[in-house]
């Protein structure tokens, strides 16, 4: 058994750095299998450790993490010790498993691999013997975290669903809320080609007598939450209806929100993000803590929601990480994710020209993303991030061209030569910017880019 007194700081991130090495040697997240059993062998096992807290269980398209990270937030606030995980992660894998506002110790998380490794190798061999893959990345990551959470230990574990839902191996917990973000097209080889079809196999983290809160949906999604909720015989509160985004104003470093709860009014609470979908976020994040602390009949306290939304984080969604010229990094790597960019940027910053450093994954719909992304006029610097699931640079400059003309269009292999050559022409004339989007991957790099050089720096 190793012990936290064994660990100095570089011995720690070392440990940690091991963890994720063997994490990223089984079958990548990338690749899910649409199964729990193994998951749930190995967490029975380990002595159901996503038993250990209250479970709010988090899916749908778009605004995941950041929806989450708010309501991490305001259970803080509330004077409740959370555990959060959230994915992908931009930097470091340590990110993903938060324990109370603070990403998991080198230390703990190295711990806690150690000790739940021999059962992890019993069910690898288990799986083996049956002819079957051993488990993957995520499915390792998921026990890991519940590891985690249960050696914290937490009051509430807050879980964003890695892909999809009903056989997501973070849906081998019971979520008493299931909270959903919006659901529009993505991941269609995996989860289905239809919004139905999506929303249908997102559904499935509602357990029986459940809570369930949700973010304004497509029809057709709205309809099969509809009737996974009465099947279960859970509740359902909608925004739009049960609650709403009352109010968003433009203020120094994002915005002023005035919400309508479930069970009372928030006025002018600071947020500090940017886009309306944040302030939507931020509208559901208050109803499943509502949810979750009160049955949605308890208002919150003022400085509770005070409090919580106003230290929210989302980092890598409309975040600065470089001034003169203003380099702006955001995750969208879909074309919805793409409308919330484009309407922040119109909305919230005074930019007259903008070039969008620009790469994808090969399963995203590019052409869906640059139609939206070249309402904006912004040229295009393509690249792509460090994953051998990028689409070729050269590919994915030739479909850009096609949609806004050779002329708006240039490419660069490296990240950091493409980040280069735009804050190049950003430094041209005021009033420019550069913007990474189209990967989450590719974004965290520029982060660290940004980082190492000081670009944000006075």
């Amino acid at each position: 058994m190793t012990d936290a007194s064994d660990f100095d700081d570089a011995a720690a991130r070392d440990a940690a750095d091991a963890v994720y090495e063997a994490l990223i040697a089984r079958v990548g997240e990338g690749s899910p299998r649409p199964r729990l059993a193994p998951t749930r062998r190995t967490v029975e096992l380990l002595g159901d450790p996503h038993r250990a807290a209250p479970v709010i269980h988090i899916t749908g398209t778009n605004g995941k993490t950041s929806t989450s990270r708010m309501i991490e937030s305001l259970l803080r606030a509330s004077g409740l010790r959370p555990g959060l995980l959230t994915s992908p992660h931009l930097e470091r894998f340590t990110e993903r498993i938060r324990i109370d506002g603070e990403s998991i110790s080198d230390e703990a998380v190295a711990r806690n691999w150690e000790e739940i490794l021999p059962f992890i190798a019993i069910v690898d061999a288990e799986l083996e013997d049956a002819g079957e893959e051993a488990l993957t990345f995520f499915e390792a990551l998921t026990v890991l975290a519940f590891a985690c959470f249960a050696d914290a230990p937490v009051d509430v574990v807050v879980l964003e669903v890695g892909m999809g839902g009903e056989w997501d191996s973070t849906n081998v917990a019971d979520g008493q809320v299931a909270v959903f973000t919006p659901i529009d097209l993505d991941h269609q080889a995996r989860l289905g080609t239809t919004i139905t079809e999506i929303a249908r196999t997102k559904s499935g983290i509602i357990k029986p007598a459940a809570s369930v809160v949700s973010a304004k949906q497509p029809d057709a999604a709205l309809a099969v939450l509809e009737d996974a909720a009465e099947l279960t015989e859970s509740t359902l509160a909608v925004e739009g209806d049960a609650f709403d985004v009352l109010e968003s104003r433009v203020a120094v470093g994002g915005q002023l929100v005035s919400i309508r709860g479930l069970a009372g009014e928030y006025r002018d609470i600071p947020l500090p993000l940017f886009g309306r979908h944040q302030a939507e976020n931020a509208a559901v994040a208050i109803a499943a803590v509502e949810t979750f602390i009160g049955s949605g009949r308890l208002r919150l306290a003022t400085e509770v929601v005070e409090g919580g939304l106003g230290a929210a984080a989302s980092p890598g969604r409309l975040q600065a990480v470089g001034s003169e010229p203003v380099v702006i990094v955001d995750a969208a790597h879909n074309p919805h994710g793409a409308e919330a960019l484009v309407a922040a940027l119109d909305e919230y910053f005074d930019f007259d020209e903008v070039d969008f450093v620009f790469g994808v994954l090969a399963d995203k719909d590019a052409v869906g993303i640059v139609d939206v992304l070249a309402r904006t006029g912004g040229r295009f610097t393509v690249t792509r991030p460090e994953s051998e699931r990028a689409r070729d640079v050269a590919e994915l400059a030739a479909i850009v061209a096609a949609r806004v003309g050779a002329d708006r269009v240039q490419q660069s292999e490296r990240l950091d030569d493409a980040l280069d050559d735009a804050r190049a022409w950003a430094a041209e004339a005021p009033k420019r910017a550069v913007v990474v989007t189209g990967s989450i991957a590719l974004v965290g790099e520029a982060m660290s880019i940004a980082a190492d050089r000081g670009w944000g720096r006075a």
